[in-house]
């Protein structure tokens, strides 16, 4: 990589951080303007376009970032159960550890998911089909929680899988701004949903 194309991805990286910096429970991306993310990233207005088409290219470059970060999470958790079993309790724990690693591109998900930008939810909506696949097939390679019962069809792998990972984001969206002490009830609460919602599954 040439110097000048590596002061253009750190340019590009800085851009991308002042946008989730300035993301708070009180300020959604939308609320953004292009004039205070350039601020933030030490570089003048007209510069941005270097980098980007405009604000919602940012923003949907935030929201992959923020898939790869999932999937990669996944699979952080997969390497753990193989060492360590407890499948449930460890995916919750890993997904507790993103959200505090990677809070704002999390708190961007959950808020553009349901905001007004079209763009922005079908964006999410695929990073989001993209981590229930990856459970999906999960699902289908290893019984969870060392049952040895038949596998699942996939119809109800993947209705599983989806609610799996609504309970998840429900968790996460409660746990974002929450205390050390509340967000560790809500990853009980939620270990507990889970483990109900597998045994029914298998009791179909």
């Amino acid at each position: 990589m040439t110097k000048r194309s590596e002061q253009k991805q750190k340019t590009r990286r800085a851009l991308l951080d002042s946008a989730l910096d300035l993301l708070s429970p009180e300020r959604v991306y939308s609320g953004l303007s292009l004039r205070e993310v350039t601020r933030g990233a030490g570089i003048a207005p007209t510069s941005f376009y270097r980098h980007f088409d405009d604000m919602n290219d940012l923003g949907l470059a935030l929201v992959e970032e923020a898939g790869l970060a999932l999937r990669q999470l996944l699979r952080k958790a997969r390497s753990r159960i193989q060492e360590q079993g407890t499948a449930i309790d460890i995916s919750v724990d890993t997904f507790i550890e993103y959200l505090m690693s990677n809070t704002n591109h999390f708190r961007l998900l959950l808020r553009e998911h349901t905001g007004n930008s079209q763009e922005f939810r079908s964006a999410i909506n695929l990073e989001i089909r993209h981590v229930v696949t990856e459970l999906e097939e999960y699902l289908k390679v290893r019984a969870i929680e060392g049952t040895n019962k038949a596998a699942l069809d996939y119809q109800t792998r993947n209705a599983l899988a989806e609610a799996m990972v609504t309970i998840v984001f429900q968790m996460g969206g409660n746990c974002l701004d929450a205390t050390k002490t509340e967000r560790t009830k809500e990853a009980d609460k939620t270990k507990l949903q889970l483990r109900m919602l597998l045994k029914g599954a298998y009791s179909l």
